[in-house]
């Protein structure tokens, strides 16, 4: 097992046995003093002001720090994930992008994930490739004002995702970064990747360069480490290996309980300030 690499929690996917506002505090009586979100209003781009200061309040009066979040992309498992290239919705990207990095300066977050485009009828995968590039460059833009980075990262599931491969990814990050924006990387989720039957080896082989972001979650059934069949283990120490010195966040669906789901990981390893 690795011992240098810093472990997050994924507060959207462990201690959803609580409300949203209550896992912060969560996150950190089970030892992590970092965590991860997605974005906290599904429906909404642009939440009102009580809501986001609930939010800031609730990870900062736990006190862990809130290192990722996502950016707005409608419904996850809807056909309109990650509106930042599609036509009709691509305001609701960019009338986002200050909400979400302004959460981010008030909690030290040091990375923002965008999720990229589901292809759709209204528009080419060119032009929808395009609009992507010009939205990344939006939020990268916004993201530098306070020192963070755009993420960008290959999905697996039914939904007409144009991103699958570690390739796949890299190469709109490589548009992104042709297009004038330095801050923006490759989140190098294990889970996606083995659920699309990428090569994770190569992937960390070719790219760990561009890797701005690890997730982690064993393959089948995106359960906590041990429940599959990964060698979750050996790709961190590949990856720690051949320099990546980021977060590890855990992004997986617990088996059980999320207390009984993090055995696999000792306590005293959970915190990043060690």
């Amino acid at each position: 097992m690795t011992h240098h690499l810093r472990y997050l929690a994924n507060c959207s996917m462990l201690f959803t046995e609580l409300p949203l506002l209550e896992r912060p505090a969560a996150a950190r009586a089970a030892g992590f003093d970092t965590i991860e979100f997605w974005w906290p209003w599904p429906d909404q781009p642009v939440p009102s002001d009580p809501q986001v200061d609930a939010f800031v309040a609730a990870v900062e009066s736990s006190g862990v720090r809130l290192a990722g979040l996502n950016f707005f992309a409608g419904d996850l498992g809807g056909p309109d994930c990650g509106v930042l290239s599609i036509p009709s919705r691509v305001k609701q990207f960019r009338d986002n992008i200050d909400v979400a990095v302004g959460i981010g300066e008030r909690l030290g977050t040091g990375a923002f994930n965008a999720l990229y485009g589901n292809r759709v009828d209204e528009a080419t995968p060119e032009q929808q490739d395009e609009l992507a590039t010009e939205s990344l460059v939006a939020a990268a833009k916004t993201a530098d004002t306070i020192g963070a980075t755009v993420l960008v990262e290959a999905v697996s599931g039914p939904k007409p995702y144009p991103l699958r491969t570690a390739a796949d990814a890299v190469a709109a990050v490589e548009r992104a970064r042709s297009a004038g924006a330095d801050n923006v990387a490759f989140l190098l989720d294990i889970f996606h990747l083995a659920n699309n039957g990428d090569d994770v080896d190569a992937a960390i082989r070719h790219h760990v360069g561009s890797v701005g972001h690890v997730q982690v979650a064993d393959f089948p059934g995106r359960g906590e480490p041990g429940t599959g069949g990964l060698d979750i283990d050996r790709y961190l120490s590949d990856l720690q290996s051949a320099g990546y010195t980021g977060y590890v966040g855990l992004e997986y669906k617990p088996t059980t309980t999320t207390e009984d789901s993090l055995a696999w990981l000792p306590r005293d390893r959970r915190a990043t300030a060690r």
